[in-house]
């Protein structure tokens, strides 16, 4: 049942929002710019702090409208921000896979009958500055339009990344024994998984394509004796990743180069490790990709490529919507079937396939736990605008791990030739 606190703005709003979502009744409890209220007693909180808002729904009236005025500061999800987006429709509506359904001719009129009555019409409201300025004519993944995607995610302050992910530094999925395991021992369990996986011995040389800030270059070297280049295109991440290798005292072991793949002439490698890289290839590189990576491996050598997937049928994101906006720039993600097929169709063999979905919810919700823990910091750090862009992210895409909409894959692959190690009898863990 509606319960309405008091008559004004909120109902109105109510029904708008009712539009946009396709129900019959909004599953939110609105809270209004003139202080009234509606939608169900009890029900997660959605704010709604100016007209600017609506405007915004009015002129993008899909997840990237609504996507734009919380990043504003427009609306607010005071509570249990997984609650909130949740009841928005479910993750895909307020994320991902893409826009909303286009309104009908009757409902745009009820959209903009509500919209003149609540002054809310007007010009479209410029987006907020977080939104990516990356230039969208032109060819895609050439190594100039990649360094700005990649730009655009990584450089936003090490600091700021420190206080999400924690003392680890490790931005992929961690390996959960339970949930209590805790974030630093699931992301040093999943480094290790790596390590096993790639069969790591003392002197051999391994190549970590898109190494972050070191993390997974620094364990190997530690804990298996081995010589690592790690390369990315991010300058913040190679500077705090150089200086973790300094301070370990790991120089002569761990080089990190700001690098393309593409441009790595220094194989052959024993072994590469890509772990939440290649999201960033797009699909049409990915057979240059397993090329470059394939001709980089020793005869016998072992590459684990690590990514999310798109579990959501035929239909790919929408490449205008929240997160290629404002989040990961021309990233594309792959079915699984398309990632294995492309790396057998480089010439390599697979060995192992392990689904990682509900562990990467388990990690998401602990980046959020830490952003709201230190939101003030956060805030100082990469402003406002930044930290609401992340909180929305990685909450919905916790929702999105947990429906199964997305997934996360290792994918073990072996070069042919060369003399092969036994594998285990059991299990890597």
């Amino acid at each position: 049942m509606i319960v309405t606190k008091k008559t004004g703005v909120a109902p109105r709003l109510a029904e708008v929002l009712s539009v946009v979502l396709g129900t019959a009744e909004i599953p939110l409890r609105l809270k209004a710019w003139d202080g009234s209220e509606a939608g169900p007693a009890g029900a997660p909180v959605i704010e709604f702090r100016s007209r600017r808002a609506l405007r915004r729904m009015l002129w993008s009236p899909g997840q990237l409208g609504l996507s734009r005025a919380y990043v504003a500061g427009d609306i607010d999800a005071p509570g249990d921000v997984f609650a909130s987006f949740a009841a928005l429709g479910s993750a895909g509506k307020f994320a991902e896979p893409g826009p909303f359904r286009s309104p009908t001719v009757r409902e745009l009129a009820t959209i903009l009958k509500n919209a003149a009555l609540l002054g809310a019409l007007g010009a479209n409201p410029a987006p907020p500055p977080e939104e990516a300025r990356i230039v969208r004519a032109g060819r895609r993944h050439t190594r100039t339009r990649d360094a700005a995607a990649i730009s655009h995610h990584y450089d936003v302050g090490n600091d700021f990344y420190a206080l999400v992910l924690g003392p680890s530094m490790v931005y992929s999925c961690a390996v959960w024994q339970d949930e209590g395991t805790g974030l630093e021992a699931a992301q040093d369990a999943k480094l290790d998984l790596v390590c096993r996986k790639l069969g790591l011995q003392p002197g051999m040389r391994v190549l970590d394509v898109g190494c972050g800030w070191g993390s997974f270059a620094l364990h190997a070297a530690q804990n298996y004796g081995v010589d690592v280049v790690g390369v990315t295109l991010s300058g913040e991440q190679a500077a705090r990743a150089g200086k973790r290798v300094a301070e370990a005292g790991l120089t002569d072991r761990v080089a990190i180069r700001v690098q393309d793949y593409r441009d790595v002439v220094d194989g052959p490698f024993d072994a590469i490790s890509s772990i939440g890289m290649s999201e960033h290839v797009g699909r049409e590189q990915m057979p240059e990709y397993v090329a470059r990576l394939h001709g980089l491996l020793r005869p016998g050598g072992r590459l684990l490529n690590h990514a999310i997937s798109w579990n959501a049928g035929p239909s790919a994101p929408d490449p205008n919507s929240f997160i290629p906006r404002y989040v990961f720039p021309d990233g594309e993600m792959l079915a699984l079937a398309e990632m294995v097929g492309a790396l057998e169709a480089g010439g390599l063999e697979i060995l192992d396939v392990e689904a990682l979905r509900r562990h990467y919810a388990l990690t998401l919700r602990a980046w959020v736990r830490n952003l709201e823990e230190h939101w003030s910091e956060a805030v100082q750090l990469g402003g406002e605008g930044r930290a609401r862009v992340w909180r929305l992210y990685m909450a919905a895409s916790a929702l999105g791990f947990e429906s199964g909409m997305t997934g996360v894959n290792q994918i073990l692959v072996q070069r042919p030739g060369g003399a092969e190690p036994l594998l285990p009898r059991t299990a890597w863990i």
